[in-house]
C-alpha cells in the first residue's frame, strides 16, 4: 500500500498541511492507524479531492461502533462479493453498495 504524507495531500487538494491533518482529526479523512495520523493512503484521493463519499462513510463506520483500525481493516479488505475492496468501490463510484454494507455492519 502507498501513502501521502499530510504536506503531499495538501498539494494534492490546495489546502494546508494543518488542515489535512484537522480533515484526519475530525474523522473527515482517513490515515493509517498507529502512524501518528502522518500516512493517508494513496486511494483516498482521486481528482484532487478526498474520496467524495468518504467522509460519510467514516462517520457511519465510527457511529457503528468501529475503531479507527477497524474501519482502515474494512475498507482495505478484499470482498469477493462487491468484487475489491470496498476503497476501491469508492473509487469506481460504488458507493451506495459500500454504504449499505456498512450499514448492515453496524447494527
Amino acid at each position: 500500500m502507498e501513502f501521502y504524507t499530510p504536506q503531499e495531500v495538501a498539494k494534492l487538494i490546495g489546502v494546508s498541511p494543518n488542515r489535512v491533518r484537522q480533515l484526519v482529526n475530525d474523522g473527515k479523512l482517513l490515515a493509517l492507524p498507529g502512524s501518528g495520523r502522518s500516512k493517508i493512503p494513496v486511494d483516498v484521493i482521486q481528482d484532487g479531492e478526498v474520496l467524495r463519499h468518504l467522509p460519510g462513510l467514516l462517520t457511519l463506520l465510527g457511529d457503528g461502533g468501529f475503531s479507527e483500525q477497524e474501519a482502515f481493516d474494512w475498507l482495505f479488505r478484499e470482498d469477493e462479493s462487491l468484487p475489491g475492496t470496498p476503497i476501491q468501490a469508492l473509487r469506481d463510484d460504488r458507493h451506495t453498495e459500500v454504504t449499505r454494507r456498512a450499514q448492515a455492519l453496524a447494527f
